[in-house]
């Protein structure tokens, strides 16, 4: 590590497919909205015009396990050699075990693969790749596949017009190979200071579940939610986002020698559009540097950016890409790698209703 960056030194990114429910809400004819004027304020505000949301029995750990199938057959591995699968998620099957040790037997692969899950949001998808990335370069293990997905939409209070129209859910499975030559690089940063800013207050050790969770309240902007529902200090969220995010952004490049031009694609986490917008500009990228996901899927947390890098589609191919995870927590991962001439990379839908 040097000067906070996390060198990794022969690792690559193979590919990334991401898996979607088949069920739209549209926004705009979203029953939860007042008025149609109040939908459309919504939609220019968050740029959420529609997103997905799991059927009745289906979780993300289904949508996962159907991503990662399909790029195990599109990159012809043979599972018994991949070494390490990690799950990030804050929407596990069970408290316990893992959902990852699920998956593991699930998939099919070795009682040898080294399986656990990390429990981050936002920030997920960085935080989880640099530990993957670190595991093969310094474990011997050749092959990783990173899960990530949260199935936010089960997790947001109905009545809450500020995160219900906001979240939508999709699992990701994303490729990591060892490889001679290539090299992945990063840069962590954590404000526990910040944890109140997005919390879900009961159902911890901390707030244990009783009845009162269950309890529907309102806030002051009318948005009802019990105490099992993820809370957000908007303002609080807003203000990291325009100020912290560009920081680190513009630290992590300095630290890198790289500048804007560089870098063909930006991907952040898919918080709000308009937050985006403002990130985009404070950093001067151009408008096609940063693809939008959040626009038909919503914010779908952890998977967000691996969900934007699958719609791409090819275009991802023999690209430098960065990424930029944020929020809960407080907490901020950013990325850099390369991307081959041979790259998976696609959005399905999940067919295992």
């Amino acid at each position: 590590m040097t000067d906070g960056i996390l060198n990794i030194s022969n690792v690559q990114v193979s590919g990334s497919v991401s898996c979607v429910p088949k069920t739209k809400i549209t926004n705009l004819e979203n029953p939860l909205f007042n008025s149609s004027e109040e939908a459309l304020k919504f939609v220019e505000m968050t740029g959420v015009e529609e997103k997905r949301h799991l059927e009745s029995g289906v979780l993300v750990s289904d949508l996962c396990y159907e991503a990662a199938e399909l790029l195990i057959k599109k990159l012809e591995w043979k599972k018994e050699e991949i070494g390490v699968l990690i799950m990030v998620t804050q929407t596990p099957d069970y408290l316990l075990p893992n959902t990852a040790i699920i998956l593991q037997d699930r998939l099919g692969l070795s009682k040898n693969t080294a399986c656990f899950d990390i429990p981050l949001g936002c920030s997920g998808f960085v935080y989880g790749a640099s530990v993957i990335s670190s595991m093969l370069t310094s474990q011997g293990f050749k092959k990783g596949l990173l899960l990530v997905g949260d199935s936010s939409s089960l997790l947001a209070g109905i009545e809450d017009k500020a995160l219900s129209p906001l979240f939508g859910d999709a699992g990701c499975a994303t490729a990591f190979e060892y490889n001679e030559g290539k090299n992945i690089n990063f840069k962590l940063w954590t404000d526990g200071s910040g944890f109140q800013s997005i919390i879900i207050p009961d159902g911890g050790y901390r707030n244990r579940f009783s009845e009162e969770s269950l309890c529907l309240m309102e806030d002051k902007d009318g948005n009802k939610r019990t105490k099992v529902n993820p809370k957000m200090n908007g303002t609080d969220v807003f203000s990291f986002g325009i100020t912290q995010v560009p920081r680190e952004m513009k630290s992590f490049l300095k630290q890198m020698s790289k500048a804007v031009s560089d870098i063909d694609y930006f991907l952040f986490h898919q918080a709000n559009k308009f937050m985006l917008e403002m990130i985009r500009k404070k950093l001067k990228l151009g408008s096609i540097q940063v693809p939008y996901s959040i626009i038909k899927y919503g914010n779908t947390s952890s998977a967000s950016i691996p969900l934007t890098l699958s719609l791409l589609g090819n275009e991802a191919r023999n690209k430098k890409i960065a990424i930029c995870g944020f929020g809960v927590g407080l907490s901020i991962g950013s990325g850099y790698f390369e991307t081959g001439d041979v790259f998976v990379n696609e959005i399905i839908e999940y067919e295992g209703y």
